[in-house]
């Protein structure tokens, strides 16, 4: 049997407007167990059984092709995440990641850490789950830190530490489809997202503020939960992804009273520290 493990991450940047995007990594946890052997191929998402598994099912023979294995008639893929499907929080990245990592464990084969995310960027590119192509998810889900993309040339343009921070991440009911994104508004935001992200790598979070303002805007989402937790002290706020879920980033031990003060309800966790 084969493991792996990947995280979750939050938008600096939205990679939507002009192909560059920026995260923050989080410690939300996504890991998936890979047993060759048995009838069929089975993939069984446990937090989300009705959730597709095509993207799933690449993962396993990319990873196995570029292992220079043949891949079995018989496999058991068994996936867990804390992290919440479709609400822009990288969840999709996050389980490529851990599977591919999960049959390269299987196999005790070892390509190299940006390289295994490619692949995995270019199996949710093939299953249609990503309208960006996800490698800034990607790479923020399994480096941790702050990471800056350019997901047209899948190339890594900054990549460095942040400081322990508690994070607050507001996540509605309601699912927002790829397919239902309003693509020609985002686009349009692109000389103001390339401001945005000119100025990411000194001021992460209030890039995070600002690309939620014109993300949110754009995308008819309501913003007002980030405007209350910044009233309310928060050093950065704004909807992650595509969304609808929000990330609030909070001064490290101060999210108990964040709730407290404010009422907001949501998944509380951590930043995580860059991965060498």
């Amino acid at each position: 049997m084969g493991s792996g493990t990947s995280h979750g991450a939050v938008t600096v940047v939205n990679a939507m407007p002009c192909g560059i995007g920026a995260t923050i990594g989080v410690n939300l946890r996504t890991a998936a167990e890979f047993r060759p052997g048995g009838a069929g191929r089975n993939v069984v998402i446990r937090n989300d059984p009705h959730e597709d598994a095509n993207m799933a099912r690449l993962c396993v023979s990319s990873a196995y092709a570029r292992a220079g294995a043949v891949e079995p008639d018989g496999w058991t893929l068994d996936i867990s995440s804390e992290i919440p499907i479709s609400r822009g929080l990288k969840s999709s990245s996050s389980a490529c990641n851990a599977i591919i990592s999960a049959v390269f464990d299987e196999l005790s084969f070892d390509c190299g850490r940006v390289e295994a995310i490619r692949i995995g960027v270019d199996c949710a590119r093939r299953a249609g789950v990503t309208v960006t192509g996800a490698f800034d998810d990607a790479c923020g889900c399994a480096l941790g830190g702050f990471v800056m993309t350019d997901n047209k040339k899948d190339e890594i343009l900054m990549h460095r530490d942040v400081e322990d921070m508690d994070v607050v991440i507001v996540v509605p009911k309601e699912k927002i489809p790829k397919r239902s994104l309003p693509l020609d508004r985002l686009r349009s935001l692109a000389p103001e997202i390339r401001g945005v992200a000119d100025s990411a790598g000194g001021d992460p979070l209030g890039a995070m503020t600002a690309n939620g303002r014109l993300i949110s805007d754009a995308s008819g989402v309501d913003n007002s939960v980030a405007e209350t937790a910044l009233r309310h002290g928060a050093l950065g706020a704004g909807m992650s992804g595509s969304g609808p879920a929000v990330a609030i980033m909070l001064k490290k031990g101060g999210a108990e009273r964040f709730l407290k003060e404010t009422g907001i309800e949501g998944i509380v966790t951590t930043t995580r520290r860059m991965e060498q």
